[in-house]
């Protein structure tokens, strides 16, 4: 039996900004580069009569690229995206601050 770990290790290598948006692309001397939020988790196990299992997943989201012409760089945001993580992450951070204050004034 191959080794798991090793299999998963190659699986998880290949997981990132190019699965989301490719290679990096050149147009007419402009070079784009992608940026993209990745995870992944990987599971498995086995019980002591031999039989094993295990599973994995991840999600990718597309943050924006870079844009290189000549000698300038700059980041161009995917707006949907960035607004899609900002909006969760808001609303969490104002319940968080919302009790931070309620247990000061106690």
């Amino acid at each position: 039996m191959p080794n798991i770990a090793l299999e998963l290790g190659k699986l998880s290598s290949s997981i990132g900004a190019k699965s989301v948006y490719g290679e990096q692309q050149d147009l007419d001397g402009v070079k784009i580069i992608p940026v993209a939020l990745t995870w992944h988790g990987f599971g498995g196990g086995s019980d002591e009569e031999g039989a094993a299992g295990g599973g994995g997943g991840g999600a990718a989201i597309p943050v924006g690229a870079y844009v290189r012409t000549g000698d300038s760089i700059r980041f161009e945001p995917n707006i949907i995206s960035l607004l899609a993580v900002a909006v969760p992450f808001v609303c969490v951070a104002g319940r968080a601050l919302a009790r931070i204050i309620r247990a000061l004034k106690k």
